[in-house]
Parts: structure tokens; sequence; C-alpha cells
């Protein structure tokens, strides 16, 4: 977790099928930095376990038995602006809803993403690493630049880089995030080691900003073997 954000984020994961909220659950609690604090099988019990628990994150379905998934984040938003004090929960949608009406009704709902099911574990942890980049920005800035707000909101502006084939924009933010918080500079085994990766993949977004001109590539030399590459962030 980071230093600056001590406090794990604690979900809700509410889906009508037992089955499939457990193996959710096992998902979220696989990574480091969120906790499972409920869970609820449909919108009334979401409803009051949001009102009890107070989460920070909803893993929400659209397909409950006795509302939508869509009305209840927009209870939950009701609730927020009825009760000020009460801490904004945000919403990743889960479904196997596919109508573009509905991931446009989600969207205007506040969701701060929607996947679709079926999905494996490492997309939905994708996800939940955006989650944490967005709540790390956000606990960070006093005042932000267009380039904050083009991060936090997914939108590039025109004639910005295009990620390579087999690079994901949420990584290469996490990775950007972690280059930002150690402005000494990082190996590619300290930047896996802080934002939960692989070796392999934070080395192959380390070299894409080293290649595009964000990254600064020094090497530092041992005693034996070949010298160690530090990335440090230039923008």
């Amino acid at each position: 977790m980071n230093a600056r954000n001590p406090s794990p984020t604690t979900v809700l994961v509410v889906d009508d099928d037992f089955m499939v909220a457990k193996l959710h659950s096992r998902y979220v609690a696989a990574m480091e930095g969120f906790t499972v604090v409920g869970v609820a099988h449909n919108g009334a019990e979401a409803l009051r376990a949001a009102e009890r628990l107070r989460p920070d994150l909803v893993l929400l379905d659209v397909y409950l038995p006795d509302m939508d998934g869509i009305s209840v984040l927009r209870e939950l938003r009701a609730a927020e602006e009825q009760d000020p004090s009460r801490p904004p929960v945000d919403a990743l949608f889960i479904t196997a809803a596919r109508d573009a009406e509905i991931i446009r009704s989600a969207l205007r709902a506040g969701a701060l993403h929607y996947l679709i099911k079926p999905f494996n574990q490492a997309a939905l942890q994708e996800q939940l690493r955006h989650v944490a980049a967005l709540r790390t920005r956000l606990d960070t800035l006093d005042e932000a630049r267009q380039e904050d707000v083009d991060q936090i909101f997914g939108t590039r502006p025109p004639g910005s880089r295009e990620l390579p084939k087999g690079l994901a924009a949420h990584t290469a933010e996490l990775v950007e995030r972690v280059l930002r918080d150690h402005p000494p500079g990082l190996s590619a085994t300290e930047c896996a080691q802080a934002g939960s990766l692989s070796r392999v993949s934070a080395r192959r977004y380390l070299e894409y900003f080293a290649d595009t001109g964000r990254a600064e590539v020094t090497l530092k030399y041992g005693g034996t073997g070949r010298p160690e590459r530090r990335y440090r962030w230039v923008g």
C-alpha cells in the first residue's frame, strides 16, 4: 500500500449469483490494498449494506432480482446528496449486460468503469489497480493540470501518443504514477514491487516510457555483471 494512503480500499460485492459473488470476493481479496467488507445479492441488501458499511467501492451487477444495478447506484448518489457527511462511494459495474443504452446509463449514473462477464481474475484486478491509481492521484492533488484531468477521466488530448499493441492504458498510468512517486528513479524490479506487477511487465512499460522520452534511463554499475537500468520520470 502507498504510504500516503495507508487504509485499504473497502469493497462491497453485489451479485445475485452466490458463487459468482464468492469468486469476485476472492479476486478482490487477492489484491494488496483492497478488502471485502460485505456481500449483497439484491438491490435492497446492497443499499442497506452500503448504508451500514460505507464502502469505498461497490462491484455492482446490473441484473438483480428486485431492482437493476443502475437504480441502486442512483439511489446511492441520492443518499449522498441528502447527507453531505456521507462518504461518496465509487462503483464498478461487473455484468453480462452488453446493451449500449445500459452502458450509457451506467456512465451517466457515475460508474468508474464497466466490465463485461465473463472475464478472468487479471481483468478485474487491472480495473482495481486503476481505481487505486485514481484514488491516490486525487488524494495527492491540490491543483490539477490538464494532463492529470485527462488521465483521471481516461481521455487523451489530440495528438497524444497511442500505446503500442499489448500495452494497457491503466497499467501505463500505474507505472507512471509509481515513477512520479519516486523522483530519484527506480529499477524495473523496484517498480514491479511498488506497483504489484511482474518484473517483465514493469520493464515493458518502463522501456516504452524511455523510448518515448518520458523516462530517463541511467546505468548503475555494480561489482560484477551487467549494469542495472534505472528509470526516472521526466514527462
